[in-house]
């Protein structure tokens, strides 16, 4: 099993940047898919999340309006754009995939490495 994040970087404040969570191992379309991030000296926080059929969607309300979250069922790839950064936005992305019964998680779940998104001038 593999969630690989890519597309992080260095954004000036104001700039965009599209981060991409390819997924290899198990079944991508039919599991819940999150974006968290983890800034410097912060807890980790849910960024967004997209449901299995593409519905679903939730955002953290300080990226509302700014971030876009999507994904491809057929190249098991979810996506992150993301609008007029902000250096709030310095943090390492994390790609997140589980399935749901309800509110309950069921069977196993499963973490990317990260990758780094930088927001400065």
């Amino acid at each position: 099993v593999q969630l690989v994040e890519s597309g992080g970087g260095l954004a000036q404040p104001g700039g965009s940047l599209r981060l991409a969570c390819a997924a290899s191992g198990f079944a991508f379309s039919i599991y819940r898919m999150r974006w968290y991030r983890q800034g410097p000296g912060k807890e980790r926080e849910l960024v967004a999340g997209i449901d299995a059929d593409g519905g679903g969607l939730e955002y953290a309300d300080s990226v509302k309006g700014r971030f876009t979250i999507s994904r491809d069922n057929a190249k098991n790839t979810m996506y992150l754009q993301m609008n007029s950064l902000n250096p709030e936005d310095t943090a390492i992305y994390y790609c997140y995939a589980a399935r749901f019964l309800k509110s309950f998680r069921i069977g196993n779940d499963y973490w990317g490495q990260g990758t780094q998104v930088t927001v400065s001038s």
